[in-house]
């Protein structure tokens, strides 16, 4: 068990030492959290005195060396106070510590946490040092602190992604942190020095496939000769923040837990595994967004982009664990995305996807003049269990502004929550040609009752009426959603409530899944996992079974149209056909020959990964559409046909 502590320092001095005789007795993991308010400089000069004896305290001695300690504090000079904060985190690994701007050492120091630190490295910045609030001497941020000094010196490292698109980005913008530290990267996981699985948490065959994994990878660790560099194995992601202890204790071979907050760190903690320790940082942030980290695309040969706007979900479902594993949300300045999106059009990327557990309660305040009072606005008759937001810019703001950026672009988000989809979101979707006229609504039921108990903040009527008003306003829409089968309590009428939505919304992509119960959720803690096994399987067949039969009659209305594809590369199934995707995501295939470089030209061309392709439908089916290609042609050109067309069927022509 933890041992935790939380002072409040207002002048008396804390006995320390009574502290590290509580400590002693906490063989598993001790945490001291002690946050100072208000101190003088005496009460500091204190503070530090306490600060040695706690280390030379003979009860700490079981603890390990200095460089388990974590002191953070910061001083401000405002009104001539300081303030000061200390964390002491200690365990059998070495945990995680706050992340600090300052990218260089200060002069005469190596940086190397492996050789360990003396206290006088964590409180060099104390007023009794020299560096006092009338000073006006600014350091910069100690080594250990900084991750410079810690070199992987060409250490390949192997990535493995699991999971959603968001860990597709958490995939990048780690190996983009690597990557300046001197790590290389491998595509052969048997040439690999370290070995990083970015891990999703969200379902318990999520997670079962990272058990397997870790089995397989053992075999490759013991492998390993005395003449090679011994392989370290981390788990990044969400898996990492939720099952840290267990990960520890069942499989020992693993070196690096780190969490999704926590990818700043990966080169410190890889140097703490490179000296033996186990190295765990899983602490979750309330302001991290990598929004000076620019990701590096794992595939360079992809012409689409996953860019993260926001991290982290306030809905609170019962079922999710998402809150627990990436925390609240932030958002990243609008300026930082605008930026990211402008460097991937210049290196040719056409399709950009906006990432967030909740994309569109997207809320930048980073900059002072859009703080106004304007609240939130919601899905007609939706809600939330958390307080409203006030000012910022919102999705729609963000739509507009990315939009703007290259009109060659496309541009996609997921995933959204149906209670933020105002008209403004709505409206700017339909005027803009190159954002995509689809839409994830995630549903997760047809059952009023059951939607209650996932804590959704919405009915069974409330979902339909916004389906309704989202197709009234973008014509044509492409929707997808997400279901679970067999949530807590949920009967045989609730069931077929969720069939009858199916067949009367159609949608043309479906995620469907049988709930799995997570551990710290609501659900977990107030509803009973009391529908059987075999039940839940049943009846996700049957939503399966449902959903392609619509999905196939919807599909099939598109037969002969022209549809616009972004031509991803050849086929899966044959290197004589490409694939692409359609405005609204779906898969189209279609004869990989040379077609004319527009519809007035007889000029041919071969179509490459990349094209705009005009591709007309032949067959359909649940999956996926057929077509042959008609030509080449563009975003805004394919828009303008478009409208012209539209304009015909109008007037009668």
């Amino acid at each position: 068990m933890a041992a935790h502590f939380f002072l409040t320092h207002a002048g008396n001095t804390p006995d320390f030492t009574t502290i590290a005789a509580h400590c002693s007795s906490a063989h598993a993991e001790m945490r001291l959290s002690c946050h100072f308010i208000s101190l003088s400089t005496p009460a500091m000069a204190a503070f530090m005195s306490c600060a040695l004896a706690l280390l030379a305290a003979p009860a700490m001695r079981p603890l390990g060396a200095a460089n388990r300690l974590l002191l953070d504090y910061c001083v401000s000079r405002r009104h001539g106070r300081i303030e000061a904060g200390c964390r002491a985190s200690v365990s059998r690994s070495v945990v995680g510590r706050r992340q600090y701007k300052s990218e260089r050492p200060p002069s005469g120091r190596k940086g190397d946490t492996a050789a360990g630190l003396s206290l006088r490295d964590f409180i060099r910045r104390a007023p009794g040092n020299g560096v006092g609030a009338a000073g006006g001497t600014d350091q910069e941020a100690p080594p250990y602190l900084c991750g410079v000094g810690v070199s992987g010196s060409g250490r390949r490292v192997y990535f493995e992604t699991y999971g959603c698109q968001m860990n597709v980005n958490d995939t990048e913008i780690a190996w983009s942190i690597l990557q300046k530290n001197g790590y290389v990267k491998t595509s052969n996981c048997t040439e690999a020095d370290v070995v990083l699985l970015v891990t999703c948490s969200v379902r318990e065959k999520a997670e079962q496939t990272i058990w397997n994994r870790l089995k397989q990878l053992a075999s490759l660790k013991s492998k390993r000769t005395k003449s090679q560099v011994p392989l370290k194995i981390g788990i990044l992601g969400c898996m990492a923040e939720r099952l840290k202890e267990e990960i520890l204790e069942k499989e020992k071979l693993v070196d690096v837990i780190a969490g999704p907050d926590s990818y700043r760190d990966l080169p410190r903690l890889l140097t703490v595994a490179e000296a033996g320790q186990k190295a765990v940082n899983v602490l979750l942030s309330l302001d991290e967004t990598y929004a000076d980290v620019m990701p590096v695309q794992i595939n360079s040969d992809t012409k689409s982009a996953f860019i993260s706007v926001m991290r982290g979900c306030n809905n609170m479902c019962s079922y999710c664990i998402v809150p627990f594993t990436r925390g609240r949300e932030r958002s990243r300045p609008i300026s930082s995305i605008v930026q990211e999106i402008g460097m991937l059009s210049d290196q040719g990327v056409k399709e950009a996807t906006l990432l967030g557990q909740n994309v569109n309660s997207y809320c930048d305040t980073s900059e002072v003049s859009f703080l106004i009072k304007e609240p939130t606005h919601l899905s007609h008759g939706f809600s939330t269990i958390y307080r409203n937001k006030f000012g910022g810019l919102r999705f729609a703001d963000l739509l507009d502004r990315v939009s703007r950026i290259d009109s060659e672009m496309r541009i996609r988000f997921t995933s959204p929550h149906p209670k933020d989809f105002p008209d403004e979101v709505l409206q700017i979707i339909q005027e803009r040609a190159n954002i995509c006229k689809q839409i994830h609504l995630p549903a997760q039921s047809g059952s009023t009752a059951i939607l209650k108990a996932m804590r959704r903040g919405y009915t069974r009527e409330a979902y339909l009426e916004l389906v309704e008003h989202i197709r009234r306003i973008i014509p044509g829409v492409s929707l997808s959603s997400d279901f679970i089968a067999g949530f807590c309590d949920e009967t045989e009428d609730d069931h077929l409530q969720t069939i009858s939505l199916l067949r009367q919304v159609r949608f043309n992509m479906g995620y469907l899944f049988a709930y799995s119960m997570r551990k710290k959720t609501h659900s977990y803690h107030r509803l009973q996992d009391n529908v059987p096994a075999v039940v839940k399987q049943h009846r996700l067949e049957e939503l399966i079974t449902v959903f392609r039969e619509e999905a196939a009659k919807l599909n099939s209305e598109l037969i002969g149209t022209e549809q616009l594809v972004l031509v991803e590369g050849a086929s899966k199934r044959s290197k004589l056909e490409l694939c692409g995707r359609s405005d609204g995501n779906i898969k189209v295939i279609f004869p990989n020959v040379e077609v004319p470089c527009d519809w007035s030209s007889r000029m041919l061309a071969p179509v490459g990964t990349g094209d705009y392709i005009s591709v007309q439908i032949t067959s359909a089916s649940s999956q996926s559409l057929k077509g042959i290609p008609i030509c080449h042609t563009t975003l805004n050109s394919s828009a303008k046909m478009i409208s012209k067309q539209l304009q015909a069927v109008n007037s009668g022509q």
